[in-house]
């Protein structure tokens, strides 16, 4: 419930910022997308300067380790298709 209520929360902040701003929800292509973008870097800043702060070192698999997977999810490898088609074939449903 907590998180439903955060989410709610930032999504009035987010209101209020566009109000500010004059931008009309649904906001336009371009300026929502960037908006997102800028969420998702904005949450790989924390810990990349929770991580300076301490004096650990920031590494490329360090990064590619916490960062990358968050601001693009699970990739998909195509494997997972093979699987859905097969356990389809195995049911009898049309592939």
């Amino acid at each position: 419930m907590k998180m439903y209520l955060l989410s709610l929360g930032v999504g009035l902040l987010v209101g209020v910022i566009y109000g500010l701003l004059n931008v009309r929800s649904p906001a336009p292509p371009v300026i929502a997308l960037l908006g997102l973008l800028g969420i998702l870097v904005g949450e790989q800043a924390v810990p990349l300067v929770k991580r300076l702060v301490s004096g650990a070192p920031v590494t490329v698999s360090w990064f590619n380790s916490r960062c990358v997977p968050h601001v693009f999810g699970a990739l998909p490898t195509g494997t997972d298709h093979d699987v859905a088609t097969r356990d389809r074939s195995s049911k009898g449903e049309v592939g």
